[in-house]
């Protein structure tokens, strides 16, 4: 199916907290002079406007990135995060979000490499578009990463992120990301792999993160962010989730820091919260 654009959920809350982490895990990345591979299974655009087109029908930027954009005194790590949504912003207002790939490839050292895989023909368009002057650093394929990715692993510079973000609109994507991170860890043990999920009321959804923790892991960290209570109806995305394998040791410290005050700024009623469990050795 090709009917998923991202770009109608742009800078909203779960893409704050995907973003935010991955931020963290890429600066972690590059403490080591050794280069390092970062791999993007479900692309996007790379880069989305929120003042036209998609984002403009339900504004859901607008209770995420649109709540933190002029806010001072921000905890360090949101306000090095907001630092870098600005920096792809031509003037002082909010009118571009960027996508995984973008903020990646601000990271990027000239010895680094970024893979990104995405199918839908647009926004393959436009994600080649982004990164027309980015030569061999970057290559993007259109096929399916879920697929794509068991060619990747292990990299040539053995140390790699891979981040996981399909759109769950098929229920089989439960069950492949399931599959795909137990081959992937078996090929690559060492590699860090951030997988996304949205909180559903759905029982593929609510069950993922006991299937992952069911892998035989070397270290694992979850994380979610809730902004409402679910609604009545069932039906609507109330939060998000990561887990991560093969965490940074400094990752629970810093979310614990971090959390409480995105709750805070993102919360749209009292179910608000969240929760961080983890097993580091």
């Amino acid at each position: 199916m090709l009917s998923y654009r991202h770009a109608f959920h742009a800078g909203n809350h779960a893409d704050l907290l995907k973003h935010l982490v991955l931020v963290e895990l890429l600066n972690y990345f590059r403490r080591k002079e050794k280069p390092f591979s970062y791999i993007d299974t479900h692309a996007g655009a790379g880069l989305y406007a929120l003042d036209q087109g998609y984002a403009t029908q339900n504004a859901e930027y607008a209770a995420g990135i649109g709540r933190l954009w002029k806010l001072q005194h921000l905890p360090s790590p949101l306000a090095g995060f907001c630092q870098q949504i600005r920096a792809c912003n031509p003037g002082p207002e909010l009118t571009r979000y960027p996508g995984s790939p973008w903020l990646a490839g601000q990271l990027l050292r000239p010895d680094d490499r970024m893979w990104l895989f995405e199918l839908h023909p647009r926004d393959q368009e436009l994600l080649r578009a982004t990164f027309s002057a980015a030569g061999k650093q970057v290559k993007i394929a259109g096929c399916d990463g879920f697929t794509g990715l068991k060619g990747l692993l292990p990299p040539p510079t053995r140390r790699a992120l891979v981040l996981i973000d399909p759109p769950y609109e098929e229920k089989r994507d439960y069950e492949r990301v399931v599959k795909l991170l137990g081959d992937a860890v078996k090929r690559f043990a060492s590699g860090t792999y951030a997988l996304w999920y949205p909180q559903l009321q759905r029982s593929e959804a609510q069950a993922l993160p006991g299937r992952l923790k069911a892998l035989s892991l070397p270290s694992w960290l979850h994380v979610t962010l809730t902004v409402q209570t679910p609604s009545d109806d069932g039906f609507g995305m109330h939060g998000s989730g990561l887990f991560i394998i093969n965490p940074p040791y400094t990752l629970p410290a810093l979310l614990q820091d971090v959390l409480p005050a995105l709750v805070e700024l993102l919360r749209q009623d009292g179910g608000a919260g969240y929760s961080l469990e983890f097993s580091i050795p």
